[in-house]
């Protein structure tokens, strides 16, 4: 297998107006939509497409109301580049799992010093 680094690469472009933006966010998720079967055979993920392709709407959800053009270009490129990084399996199984993490538990307390959180073993 040749390994090609300009595989679904793209130019960095801003967007002109607010229906080029949409047009690109939706462009964007129907890609990751797409490729929710083809990541779980690549990672050998022991979930079903469906899960995956509800995160994915969870993390486009995360940012539905994002109302500066600039911050709406940044979040694309990352997007991008996460899909990209991917579909190249440039990332490892830990990288693709860490998205289905349960959410930490907020009333978790943190330990009073450092030394407290050493011997508790939270390093």
């Amino acid at each position: 297998m040749v390994i090609n680094p300009t595989y679904l690469a793209q130019r960095t472009r801003s967007s002109v107006n607010w229906q080029d933006a949409k047009r690109r966010v939706v462009k964007s998720y129907r890609e990751w939509l797409r490729s929710a079967p083809e990541i779980q055979q690549m990672y050998s993920l022991n979930m079903p497409v469906s899960e995956i392709r509800t995160k994915v709407r969870q993390e486009f959800e995360r940012h539905r109301y994002v109302n500066q053009l600039p911050v709406a270009d940044m979040l694309l490129f990352q997007s991008h580049s996460e899909y990209q990084e991917t579909l190249n399996y440039w990332k490892q199984l830990p990288h693709v799992l860490k998205y289905f993490r349960e959410k930490e538990n907020p009333t978790a307390r943190l330990p009073q010093s450092f030394m407290q959180g050493f011997l508790e073993g939270r390093n």
